[in-house]
């Protein structure tokens, strides 16, 4: 398992799901918050994965090239950005236009059904 990760289970947990984990939620929160198009989670999920492994390698003696463990440091940090992301998104859409639209999930929103 360490050849595919760069390092340890352990180690790849706690730096990449934990730590850079939380930013990436936090980066998906704020880009959503601000209004901004999904594709622009693409650039910072790259740069998050970058200071992981780079964190990783200078911390933890991980291999610092090691392109298996970035892919899967980037897929990790972007999938945590976009549910982080679409769920903020759905709060704001449903707390900004509450006379057009209503919860359907957590992801989701709906037009408002016409109550009569």
């Amino acid at each position: 398992m360490i050849g595919l990760l760069g390092s340890s289970i352990g180690v790849f947990i706690g730096v990449t799901v934990v730590l850079f984990g939380g930013a990436a939620i936090l980066t998906g929160q704020g880009l959503a918050a601000a209004w901004r198009p999904v594709w622009q989670i693409l650039p910072y999920g790259l740069l998050l994965a970058a200071g992981a492994r780079f964190l990783t390698f200078a911390l933890f003696e991980g291999e610092l090239l090691s392109i298996s463990g970035y892919v899967l440091q980037v897929l990790v940090l972007i999938g945590l950005e976009a549910v982080a992301y679409r769920a903020t998104l759905a709060h704001k859409m449903v707390a900004q236009y509450p006379w057009l639209y209503e919860r359907a999930g957590p992801f989701h929103w709906r037009p408002l059904a016409d109550k009569q």
